[in-house]
């Protein structure tokens, strides 16, 4: 039954349309009829600015981490799970919120930065490590997208290294979960991937 709690709670919050109620409040418009359409960080910023972009951005990582730090704590002493496993599942459920907003008719954002949170939360090297990788492949192509898909590929590879090569104690958990949410940020970005393809993908900054 806490199990149950703590995957309903992460979901709900990571549910919180938060690129929907900041631009609503900023500028009185909804995300989605601008941009790319997307209620995310990267449309928010491109469309309102880096003020409320960064509002955005922190929020969104804050319910990944919170989901895993916190709420995975909720009962834990009843919960016949290794905790690891139990924070898991907590920072995913809030990934699935953001992806899949039961606020929003299930369409929600990427879920990069409520997974980076996650991944804060679980494996800290590993997470800056990703957004190092993010930063300089966007500030190479001017592709978030492509930054995003590059980082989720990196955090398997970077999880397995700590793990084997300098051995960390990494539970197993930890590094299928790794490769599970790299597989997930990949779906989440399949159409910025077609058009990645095709030439077409916006470049960050540039207004057409």
């Amino acid at each position: 039954m806490n199990l149950i709690i703590i995957i309903l709670i992460s979901y709900i919050v990571g549910s919180i349309p938060t690129s929907i109620i900041v631009s609503k409040l900023w500028k009185g418009i909804d995300i989605r009829n601008y941009g790319s359409g997307n209620a995310g960080f990267t449309n928010v910023v491109r469309v309102l600015g880096w003020k409320p972009g960064i509002i955005v951005g922190i929020i969104d990582l804050g319910k990944g981490f919170t989901a895993t730090i916190f709420f995975s704590r909720i009962g834990a002493e009843s919960i016949a799970l290794d905790h690891t496993l139990v924070q898991i599942i907590a920072g995913f459920s809030a990934v699935v919120g953001h992806v899949w907003t039961i606020f929003a008719g299930f369409k929600g954002g990427k879920g990069v930065l409520t997974a980076l949170g996650m991944v804060i939360g679980l494996v800290p090297v590993a997470a800056v490590a990703c957004f190092i990788i993010w930063g300089i492949v966007v500030y190479i192509s001017r592709y978030v997208s492509l930054g995003s898909i590059t980082s989720a590929v990196v955090l398997p590879i970077v999880v397995l290294i700590e793990k084997q090569l300098f051995n960390k104690n990494i539970s197993n958990y930890l590094l299928i979960f790794s490769f599970f949410i790299c597989i997930l940020i990949i779906y989440t970005h399949r159409t910025n991937i077609q058009r990645l393809l095709s030439g077409t993908e916006n470049k960050f900054g540039i207004k057409k």
